[in-house]
């Protein structure tokens, strides 16, 4: 099993549990999302945490006294953590809080859209953008704006592995295949 399959299997365990329980979804996204970034904030941890030779024990007592301090942290999230630190899996933290999040945002119907175009758009064009492609895709969307001069106009947009591209320069070539393939 490779290591993010691992992360995307004990983020639904995570997320199932939580929403069973009618938990707060939310908070313990926002939690693994801070635990993550200490861990990446924090070289010395970080060393420990990916260190094969310190044995799981260790990684468990150094867990259980993070969550001691921190005080606030939730049920789940702090019986996961002591679960990852018992099986040596903590350095999977950051795959699993990434892994949470998109399970997250699927079970709220809601996907991610690189738009890419020629020239910096503004907010009503993007919401636009978004609007159009929630239709093609029944969700909502959530638009991460690119700009590059190279598609020369219009817009392309990837919605997970579906691509919509709409512009000047995938026009431009269409036109150059149908004009080879009529001159042939």
């Amino acid at each position: 099993m490779t290591l993010a399959t691992a992360a995307r299997r004990y983020a639904r365990a995570l997320f199932d549990v939580v929403l069973q329980q009618q938990g707060d979804l939310d908070r313990i996204g926002r939690e693994l999302d801070e635990f993550a970034v200490l861990v990446a904030g924090n070289p010395a941890l970080h060393a420990v945490i990916s260190n094969p030779a310190v044995p799981a024990g260790k990684k468990r007592a150094m867990v259980d006294a993070l969550v001691a301090q921190a005080g606030t942290l939730s049920d789940p999230v702090a019986r996961t953590l002591a679960l990852l630190a018992d099986r040596d899996r903590l350095a999977l933290i950051a795959q699993i809080a990434r892994a949470y999040g998109e399970r997250l945002m699927d079970h709220r119907h809601i996907v991610r859209a690189e738009v890419t175009t020629a020239v910096p758009i503004d907010a009503e064009r993007t919401k636009a953008i978004a609007e159009a492609l929630g239709k093609a895709t029944g969700r909502q969307v959530l638009v991460d704006s690119k700009v590059d001069g190279a598609i020369l106009g219009g817009v392309v947009a990837r919605v997970g592995s579906i691509v919509y591209d709409g512009s000047v320069a995938r026009q431009l070539e269409r036109m150059k295949e149908q004009l080879v393939e009529s001159g042939q």
